[in-house]
């Protein structure tokens, strides 16, 4: 298993970065908030979790080892796999995540696109006992932003693929009438504000 790479980081796109690791480059996807955080001919670290399919090698990346290990619990429930693993983490914090499972916080569960009021009930059944430790809240459930947590998550993106903050809100405004869901899907909209921003740029 890969259990991290580290070196410069090569491209980001709205769903991946490549990291260049001795001369080799290692496409890692990554959630929108993980993305933020990388800079382009800048080094990074990222704990990552190889997944292995028949017909396909596929590495995820992740801030760090906590995360990374939330991830593979995830996986170990009924019906979710590595893309809705990473949905999760993508709209909740990994706390987060732990307090709405423990907590049995369906409505916070199923603000992540591809959850149901049936999938975040069984994600609660077969992971509440082996969540491990929750942290209590800080007074914000969720993400913040005003209940809108896709906001920050695309303009923290965008800043992080190079545009500057003014001109990421003025995307992020530009595709907000598309969010029009209580689970609107943030890789669609992150790829729609940049086509958005790339015209404006």
């Amino acid at each position: 298993m890969i259990a991290s790479v580290r070196g410069r980081v090569a491209a980001v796109a709205p769903d991946q970065a490549v990291v260049e690791v001795g001369g080799v480059g290692f496409a890692v996807q990554c959630s929108p908030g993980t993305l933020a955080t990388l800079r382009v001919g800048q080094d990074a670290q990222l704990a990552t979790s190889l997944v292995v399919r028949e017909d396909s090698l596929t590495l995820y990346g992740f801030t760090d080892a906590d995360e990374r290990a939330l991830f593979e619990l995830l996986q170990t429930a009924s019906g979710v796999g590595p893309r809705l693993a990473q949905a999760i983490l993508g709209v909740h914090q990994p706390d987060a995540v732990r307090r709405a499972i423990a907590g049995g916080d369906i409505p916070a569960l199923t603000q992540v696109p591809g959850i149901g009021k049936k999938g975040a009930e069984r994600l609660v059944l077969e992971l509440r006992d082996r969540i491990g430790a929750v942290e209590p809240a800080s007074g914000v459930v969720g993400r913040q932003n005003g209940g809108a947590p896709w906001r920050n998550q695309v303009s923290q993106a965008l800043v992080g693929l190079g545009w500057s903050a003014t001109q990421a809100a003025a995307a992020v405004e530009a595709v907000a009438e598309s969010a029009d869901s209580a689970s609107p899907d943030v890789a669609a909209l992150l790829r729609q504000a940049i086509r958005v921003s790339g015209q404006t740029r």
